[in-house]
């Protein structure tokens, strides 16, 4: 009852504030009525509240009888998030979170459209209304606080921001306590907040039941710390009312990445920083300065959480200007075969692949199909020692290549045929190495006109006690992107910190991986990746940013051919998909490079691989049609450049029928529609292989109905006749 009151005087005080219309009446029951559940609101002062433009989406701000600051969050009649305090822990300060006073409050609107150089879509637009709460401690040494509130139709985001304060410089954070109440034991899609890595599988359980201490010590998991019970973000939750959550963060900047550590008893998330065992802290931060946004992304329904530009919204605009030295593009290369064990990163092996007339190969094979960009793994010296060992700093220098691999002729070879190389930096999750040779190894780049890298970080951190995720990883990862940048070179990071919509910013921030990906599926002791796993990705990791998943496989029951069956896993790896639903995902998961991963001999002659040779990597527009989390996805995008579009849907292990509209398309055109589907029989366990092609004449008022296969898929070109 208290929040209803609450509410309803935060939401009828600027009314009655302006209102001369209002009968002195109905104004005294108003007030009677809210003096008489007055005791249960004792603790709370409503002080000001800031709602969306589409007056859906509210945040009211608080202070408590203790002088420490809150908020609580609507959308329409629905009490999203109850009472929840904010505060923080300082090392050799008081901690800051109570017996403050409130300043001064002010308001401002922002309404705004922007440009993507790559992307989802072309234009994005940003609307949204800001409350900012100046705060100070009312004793001494009467510190001051700011935090902002943004209200946006999708969802809302909070702030904090530390002014510059007297005789203190530097703050050494040891804890943020920004909770977030729940008012429901929501469904929730979940993996445990482990402070080196993301590759876990997911998680559909109630709140209540979240255990992610049980994830710890996972056998496939190179590096994994999982202190407390607590999740990753993005964390997606849906409502017994049918609305969507997904908890993130935007704009991690110079600041520890944050989980949400679980009191499932309460039904309450808290931040709980990542932070550093070496140097004893979780952020150090000169003043002034702002942390990172804490978001709540919120749809009625699930395709609306896809939809949403929240996270990209707070962000900075583009510093780099024009990036057109990069080009969106498909790619093939030397990697899926070492996963295979057909080859190996290193020589010593015997079975090295990344030589010289191996590069060529796929570079003659890419510049027959339209494949824009070949990736390369294993070029450079170093890989007999770059994993499993304690010491592994200088391991790799990062412009040595191996004797059997001529990477200047490859260089040339590839622009002759109109291929761009794709250069491999796997530090071995040794930054310092990698730092004292970045200025050295992307002017190599630079000289040999190669625009991205694929950088990776396996292995637990040196210098030991970091973390992947924390405040010196964070800064590490932006370091490369901006000396990147000086080079003219896009990043795509592999066991990266979490995209966080820095791509505005930066958009040399291509893509990363930041989750489960395709290479489980060759050597996962779970058998690979489930059905449900990426149809549950799609409206949890991918809210974050773009995902280098290297879909495309074809030979989904992995003939073994190369694999020494004595290094089997016991359960017998496999892609558990249909062939439909690898193609789906070219347009469903989105990344400005997308990877046809599986070897040439299993393209070669495919019909299916006309599909990837016409696709698109950079979008004018993106529509989301349909889905449930964990269940079902479908998209459509429009190529940026041209008026072909393409869909994509995947469901999980579950067969399903589905009814699209083509309502996306343009008035008064026909399209000749290229539907890749499963088979009748298909299944992604006992026949993943079976599909067929069809055509169809389709326009704006047509809709069709599919059969998607357990783990299957459907994609759809679709050009103007």
């Amino acid at each position: 009852m208290c929040d209803i009151v609450k509410y309803t005087i935060t939401f009828f005080r600027p009314i009655y504030l302006r209102s001369k219309m209002m009968k002195h009446s109905n104004l005294l029951l108003f007030f009677s009525v809210l003096a008489v559940f007055s005791f249960s609101c004792e603790r709370e002062a409503h002080l000001d509240r800031v709602a969306s433009p589409d007056n859906n989406v509210a945040v009211s701000f608080f202070l408590s009888e203790e002088g420490q600051p809150g908020y609580l969050v609507r959308y329409k009649d629905h009490l999203l998030v109850d009472s929840s305090y904010l505060g923080f822990d300082f090392k050799d300060q008081p901690a800051l979170g109570k017996g403050l006073n409130l300043v001064q409050s002010s308001h401002t609107s922002t309404d705004e459209t922007w440009e993507l150089p790559w992307g989802e879509q072309r234009l994005v637009h940003n609307r949204f209304q800001e409350l900012k709460v100046e705060l100070q401690e009312k004793d001494l040494p009467n510190r001051t606080w700011n935090i902002y509130f943004r209200a946006y139709d999708d969802g809302i985001a909070f702030r904090h921001e530390f002014p510059a304060q007297p005789g203190v410089d530097t703050v050494v954070i040891m804890d943020e306590h920004s909770s977030f109440v729940l008012t429901g034991d929501h469904t929730t899609w979940w993996i445990p907040g482990d402070w080196d890595i993301y590759e876990h599988l997911y998680n559909t359980t109630k709140f209540s039941e979240i255990d992610a201490l049980s994830k710890r010590n996972h056998p496939n998991l190179a590096q994994t710390y999982i202190p407390e019970n607590a999740v990753n973000t993005p964390v997606t939750m849906r409502t017994a009312e049918g609305l969507h959550l997904s908890f993130h963060e935007a704009n991690l900047t110079d600041y520890a990445g944050m989980t949400l550590k679980v009191d499932p008893d309460k039904l309450t998330m808290t931040s709980e920083l990542v932070g550093s065992d070496r140097l004893g802290h979780k952020v150090v931060r000169s003043l002034p300065f702002q942390t990172p946004w804490r978001t709540i992304q919120i749809a009625p329904r699930a395709a609306d959480l896809i939809a949403s530009n929240l996270i990209l919204n707070l962000n900075e605009p583009n510093e780099l200007g024009d990036v057109s030295w990069f080009q969106p593009q498909k790619y093939m290369g030397i990697w899926w075969e070492m996963h295979l064990g057909k080859s190996s990163w290193d020589m010593a092996s015997g079975k090295h692949g990344a030589t010289t007339a191996n590069a060529k190969r796929f570079i003659d094979f890419a510049a027959a199909n339209n494949i824009g960009g070949i990736l390369v793994e294993g070029w450079n010296t170093g890989w007999e020692h770059w994993i499993g060992f304690e010491d592994r700093e200088g391991v790799f220098d990062f412009v040595t290549p191996y004797p059997d691999y001529d990477l200047e002729s490859v260089v040339v070879y590839a622009a002759e045929k109109g291929v761009s190389m794709i250069m491999h930096h796997e530090t071995s999750s040794a930054p310092r190495t990698y730092e004292q040779q970045l200025d050295t190894a992307f002017a190599l780049m630079q000289r040999l006109g190669i625009h991205t890298v694929k950088t990776g970080y396996v292995g637990k951190i040196i210098p030991k006690g970091e973390y992947h995720h924390g405040q010196w990883m964070v800064n590490h990862y932006r370091k490369v992107l901006r000396t990147a940048a000086k080079y003219q070179v896009a990043v795509n990071a592999h066991e990266p910190i979490k995209d966080t919509g820095i791509r505005r910013t930066l958009p040399n921030a291509i893509s990363r991986e930041g989750l489960r990906g395709q290479e489980f599926n060759s050597w996962s002791v779970e058998g690979g990746n489930p059905p449900e796993h990426l149809p549950i990705v799609a409206f949890t990791r991918m809210l974050a940013g773009p995902i280098d998943f290297t879909p495309g496989v074809f030979d989904l029951k992995l003939s073994q051919k190369y694999l020494d069956p004595a290094n089997l896993p016991a359960k017998k790896p496999q892609v558990n998909t249909t062939l439909a639903h690898q193609l789906g995902l070219y347009v469903v998961i989105y990344s400005p490079v997308q990877m046809a991963c599986d070897l040439i001999e299993h393209y070669e002659g495919h019909p299916a691989f006309q599909f990837i040779r016409e696709v698109g990597v950079d979008w004018e527009q993106t529509k989301v049609l349909d889905g449930a989390v964990g269940d079902y996805v479908a998209i459509a995008r429009q190529e940026r450049g041209s008026l072909n579009w393409f869909l994509g849907a995947i469901t999980d292990e579950n067969k399903r029928d589905i009814s699209l509209s083509f309502d996306f398309l343009d008035t008064g055109k026909a399209y000749e529609a290229t539907i890749y589907e499963d088979a009748p029989d298909a299944d992604w366990n006992t026949n993943p292989g079976a599909y067929n092609i069809r055509k169809e004449r389709v326009n704006k008022d047509s809709m069709l109905n599919f059969t998607l296969a357990p783990g299957g898929g459907l994609a759809i070109s679709l050009k103007p006749v």
